[in-house]
């Protein structure tokens, strides 16, 4: 579960509301708001994530909000003079599905906007969380800085592909295929000359065949294809064929 340690804005538990949903994080605790709970300006800076807000339980401290917790971990964006296991965002969150797995209840504690959490705070946690940012600049608000975590905690259990080709409603061409239309292309080129250097045509072919082999062409993509070379070959039929031009090269194309 999110804590968020004595809060300053009802805004920024709205966004924080927002990004935890982003990352299938949907339980919130709320220590001292400063403003009071519930207040109508969180609902709305949630963008439609009301469930939270709406199960969001309000404590007067730390310790009442963590009693229930095996485990707490501690967002630290300075160094605090605290002896702990520090963690990056990714490693915690790899941490944290782990003991989700065992049934452990766990709870991540975040401070207030102004300054971050106090000593006092995280002494109650057991593990320090720190993001490998830019040094220079490392300044994050509270719902960016939840957002992170919650990102991580998602991508942990995510399975989508970390690259793929979107193909809409068609797929990526067989190597048949491929052949099929390389064929085509080819023949093509013979019979407008374009080959016509015997000792350089192996060459040209293999060019052409890497050209379109080193991609994920799609099926409807070589359709297309298959509509230009053909295209391509009516028309020159029906303007009659030119006689090749002697003094040109299949390099000056």
């Amino acid at each position: 579960m999110i804590v968020l340690v004595r809060p300053q804005l009802p805004e920024n538990i709205g966004t924080t509301a927002r990004a935890m949903a982003n990352g299938g994080l949907f339980h919130l605790r709320l220590v001292a708001p400063r403003e009071g709970w519930p207040k109508e300006r969180a609902w709305a800076a949630a963008s439609g994530a009301d469930r939270i807000l709406d199960a969001a339980t309000v404590h007067p401290t730390v310790d009442d909000a963590i009693a229930d917790c095996h485990r707490v971990f501690a967002t630290c964006p300075r160094p605090r003079h605290v002896i702990m296991p520090v963690m990056t965002a990714r490693a915690a969150a790899t941490e944290l599905r782990g003991l989700r797995a065992r049934n452990l209840r766990t709870a991540i504690l975040f401070g207030p906007e102004r300054a971050g959490l106090e000593a006092e705070d995280l002494a109650r946690a057991d593990t320090l969380v720190r993001y490998p940012l830019n040094p220079e600049f490392s300044s994050l608000n509270l719902a960016q800085a939840v957002m992170v975590l919650a990102y991580e905690w998602w991508v942990a259990a995510d399975e989508t592909p970390p690259v793929r080709l979107q193909t809409h409603k068609t797929g990526v061409a067989t190597r048949d295929s491929l052949e099929n239309f390389m064929g085509h292309l080819i023949a093509e080129l013979d019979a407008c000359g374009f080959l016509r250097n015997e000792a350089k045509r192996p060459g040209m072919v293999r060019n052409l065949r890497h050209w379109f082999t080193r991609g994920e062409v799609t099926e409807q993509e070589l359709r297309t294809l298959h509509g230009v070379v053909a295209e391509l070959s009516r028309g020159r039929m029906r303007h009659g064929r030119p006689e090749p031009d002697a003094s040109r090269t299949p390099d000056d194309d």
